[in-house]
């Protein structure tokens, strides 16, 4: 945690937004971007009525992006996994009718399912509505998102060879939407006051993802590709991690040049490795990855997280990463005691409080900021992301305490 850096970040947070403000060609006051309290006008971002009264702060801006760097901030920002999500009525409407992938890879759509949370709640940050399988196509990997099922992937790979054959497109060939998507995002957040989250798997993930063809509770195909690769049988989970560890690493680069201000790596399938196993096939590849995006952006903060992986924290400590965020399985405070006090970390609400009371969602986020280290020492999320059927009021409660407590006295 970067202490000493505090007032100097504060203070260039705030000429940095006042300049903004200034310079904007289409927004040119607070009150022209927020409404106005006199005229009891709504609030509005580019004509959508925005019903939440937060990110009018002048260091609202970046407030993510710095503590993602590990600096002390002026409070504890707030972002939620899929918060983007069905949790909401607004998402489902279009969930409800339009196929994952049509979603997620046509831009008016994923831009308006990126912006739906944030108008509502004000998080520190949007995300882009997307999914970590979505750069399989660069790879020649097919797959499709299946309502009732989940991700279905049709390419096999078993052998070295299989992997070899794997051809390889750019970004713009196979993915134009993301593009268009990110770029669009980027004058949202900036008009917003907030800052752009992209996105990606971890590299394990997606092969296990791709070797099981489908969502697994074993991995069982995996593990065993993995024993033959330790044993020299089968070299194929090797050379895969290490294809995905640059594609990953290069389509993290691609979104950062699209627009994307913080990048999360997201180790999904973490739960399915033992410690051994994942300091010697995923913490590797993921390392990999993370090299490149911070050899070409290194003042782009990445974090990681390794859903499941809490019980292997100490092995976190030098991925390489800005930021560690850990899941719901594990106290933060001694989440925080095993990574150390210069490891940023984000982090770690259960889900489920979400359907607890006001009082016991307002605690529960009070407890988590006081164990992480008290007010803008870390960066406030949920342990796993935002459940299906989670009221939508628990998530405003969760967001406005967030953004109002400012630590034990």
């Amino acid at each position: 945690m970067r202490l000493s850096l505090s007032l100097l970040c504060w203070a260039t947070a705030a000429s940095t937004t006042h300049a903004w403000m200034s310079s904007s060609s289409s927004v040119t006051s607070t009150t022209r971007l927020f409404g106005s309290a006199a005229t009891e006008e709504p609030a509005t971002v580019r004509g959508k009525v925005v019903e939440h009264e937060h990110c009018r702060a002048l260091g609202d801006r970046d407030i993510l992006v710095r503590a993602a760097r590990g600096e002390l901030v002026e409070r504890t920002p707030v972002w939620m996994m899929r918060q983007a999500g069905r949790y909401m009525a607004a998402f489902r409407e279009y969930s409800d009718k339009i196929p994952f992938r049509e979603r997620s890879e046509t831009p008016d759509y994923a831009v308006e399912l990126s912006l739906q949370c944030h108008r509502a709640y004000g998080m520190d940050g949007i995300i882009m509505f997307s999914d970590i399988l979505t750069p399989l196509p660069t790879m020649g990997i097919s797959f499709d998102v299946v309502k009732g099922t989940g991700p279905v992937i049709t390419t096999k790979i078993r052998t070295e060879d299989d992997v070899r054959q794997l051809p390889s497109y750019t970004f713009d060939e196979k993915l134009p939407f993301i593009r268009e998507i990110l770029q669009r995002l980027s004058v949202e957040a900036e008009q917003a006051n907030t800052s752009l989250i992209g996105f990606v798997g971890a590299p394990f993930t997606l092969a296990a993802y791709t070797v099981e063809g489908k969502s697994s509770k074993d991995c069982l195909t995996t593990k065993k590709l993995l024993m033959a690769d330790a044993a020299d049988e089968n070299k194929c989970m090797s050379l895969f991690l290490d294809k995905l560890a640059n594609k990953i690493g290069d389509y993290a680069c691609h979104q950062i040049e699209c627009g994307a201000q913080v990048i999360q790596v997201f180790e999904s399938w973490a739960h399915q490795l033992s410690p051994q196993l994942f300091a010697q096939y995923a913490k590797p590849a993921a390392q990999q990855a993370i090299r490149i995006i911070k050899e070409r952006h290194p003042d782009v903060p990445v974090i990681y997280f390794a859903n499941g992986g809490s019980s292997y924290l100490e092995l976190q400590r030098d991925m390489g990463a800005d930021m560690i965020a850990v899941d719901w399985a594990v106290d933060m405070a001694t989440a925080r005691h095993i990574l150390g006090p210069d490891v940023p970390i984000s982090g770690n609400l259960d889900p489920s409080i979400l359907f607890g009371t006001k009082e016991q969602i307002e605690q529960a986020a009070r407890d988590c900021i006081d164990k992480a280290g008290g007010r803008g020492k870390h960066l406030l999320n949920l342990g796993h992301g935002v459940m299906q059927g989670t009221p939508e009021e628990a998530v405003k409660w969760l967001v406005d305490e967030v953004k109002r407590y400012k630590g034990k006295e």
